[in-house]
């Protein structure tokens, strides 16, 4: 089996960017190491042992430090497991589950019977957003309540703007890496490009091959079982998944009830201002508290 890194070397240094990131925490973590049938997955873990659980998965290319430093302000009131993805990750195994069928779900639920969770609350960014959808096809009663933001497995996106203003300036970086080069191949990916995210990425593209094949699109029956509520958040300006297309997809995909939202201004890879870290927190955990403060107040 081919590795999904490019050298020694290139795994070394996704691995200090890991560190990098995960040190900008100020919400203290453990780790935690579990297994799958898809080999061992790395979970940061966090927030009041009492609090709600809330499992994150990460977007391709990233991590659990990368995505836990976007919604940290959920610590605050979830006991939040953010998984590496594996295939997606330096952290979980050296392994690419297929994506065309429903090995990623089934890894989740190794994840949530290793780390002895009945029922959580579920966060999927982008290609952990397919994880998601893939985890509420095979075990839907374990999911409390489901967010999807930008989410891959939903709906795809035109063909040729793809390849010409997404994957023809990552291969022409990959061929010749050059800070001009990272520039274009991010400009259409990223809202914003001035912090570690855009030179984490140059490392990211240059030392990580995962397989990127298209995953399978969700189907309307392999989720009908699910009834936990649903928030589903699309970016206006994502030319990966377009926001809108994913908000009329999930009018038909769901018979959950569903929650959408379009996040103006913004393309696949969301803002990362403290400014906007703090209203997708704030977005997300009055979503996933909304039924539970209301049974509260039912019952008082």
């Amino acid at each position: 089996m081919s590795s999904l890194f490019t050298s020694p070397e290139g795994k070394a240094a996704l691995l200090d960017w890991y560190e990098r990131f995960a040190k900008k925490l100020t919400t203290p973590t453990t780790r935690r190491t579990v297994t799958t049938r898809f080999g061992d997955a790395h979970v940061l873990v966090g927030g009041p042992e009492n609090a709600p659980p809330l499992v994150l998965l990460h977007g391709a290319l990233a991590s659990s430090a990368h995505l836990l430093g976007e919604l940290e302000p959920l610590l605050s009131r979830f006991r939040v497991y953010a998984v590496d993805v594996v295939g997606q990750s330096v952290k979980s195994a050296d392994h690419q589950p297929s994506v065309k069928n429903d090995d990623y779900g089934l890894w989740l639920r190794d994840v949530f019977d290793a780390l002895a969770l009945k029922q959580a609350h579920l966060l999927g960014v982008s290609w952990g957003g397919f994880v998601s959808l893939r985890f509420a096809a095979v075990a839907p009663e374990r999911l409390t309540k489901l967010v999807l933001l930008v989410p891959a497995g939903m709906v795809n996106g035109p063909l040729w703007a793809g390849f010409t203003k997404v994957a023809w300036p990552i291969m022409r970086y990959r061929k010749n890496p050059t800070p001009e080069r990272l520039q274009a191949a991010m400009e259409n990916m990223l809202t914003t490009m001035t912090d570690d995210w855009l030179p984490y990425l140059g490392t990211a593209l240059t030392s990580f091959t995962p397989a990127m094949s298209i995953p399978k699109l969700a189907k309307p029956a392999e989720l009908s079982r699910l009834q936990a509520p649903v928030l589903i958040m699309g970016a206006e300006g994502d030319l990966s998944f377009p926001g809108q297309k994913v908000i009329e997809r999930a009018k038909a995909l769901f018979t959950a009830p569903v929650e959408v939202e379009l996040i103006p201004n913004c393309r696949h890879s969301p803002p990362t201002t403290p400014e906007f870290r703090a209203w997708m927190s704030k977005r997300v955990g009055d979503f996933l508290e909304r039924g539970e403060v209301e049974a509260s107040r039912r019952s008082a």
